[in-house]
């Protein structure tokens, strides 16, 4: 589980127009739809391929926990990907992100000012060329750590530095025990 990419998603299904199919024989339908075959779907789900064809048909109506879970993960992957794509493009131009974190942030400064950290909630809206930056990152693969840094430098220059006016001799954020997090458009 990736706590900023799983962030980063659910802040853009928040964009969805429509609600992503529910039952087990819808979703089943959607991916097949969506690969062009049972075959395909069978053996990205690991199931058996007859196995698919029942869901298809309604005779199997439950699946089984992490069958859903993984069901349920390929839609939210492939639903209304033009609207996904809206947003994100909304956020990384226009409107940026909104960052809600409860974690452990401190700074490296210079001696004499009180630089330890301490647990914090920010709830603190990033410029959009951060956005545009996190999804970036999030597209081409990067991992938590490297998510996390782009949210901490956006924290340093918005939040402590506030635009450059105050702080300004502000060295390194640490972003670190991470209770709570949660991104909005």
């Amino acid at each position: 589980m990736s706590l900023f990419g799983d962030g980063l998603d659910a802040a853009v299904h928040k964009a969805f127009t429509r609600p992503a199919p529910k039952s087990a024989g819808a979703q089943m339908r959607y991916l097949v739809r969506q690969l062009k075959g049972t075959k395909a779907v069978a053996q990205m789900l690991r199931i058996s391929q007859r196995t698919v064809e029942r869901y298809v048909k309604d005779q199997i109506k439950k699946p089984r926990p992490d069958l859903a879970a993984r069901m349920e993960r390929e839609v939210k992957k492939r639903w209304q990907p033009q609207i996904r794509a809206q947003a994100r493009q909304k956020a990384a131009t226009t409107g940026g992100i909104v960052i809600d974190a409860r974690a452990r942030i401190g700074y490296t400064a210079p001696i004499g000012t009180t630089d330890e950290d301490r647990l914090r909630h920010l709830t603190v809206a990033l410029p959009p060329r951060y956005a545009a930056r996190l999804f970036d990152a999030q597209e081409q693969g990067a991992g938590d750590q490297q998510l996390q840094q782009i949210a901490a430098e956006a924290l340093k220059e918005v939040y402590f530095q506030d635009g450059g006016r105050r702080a300004g001799q502000l060295e390194e954020i640490r972003f670190t025990d991470i209770e709570h997090l949660e991104f909005d458009l």
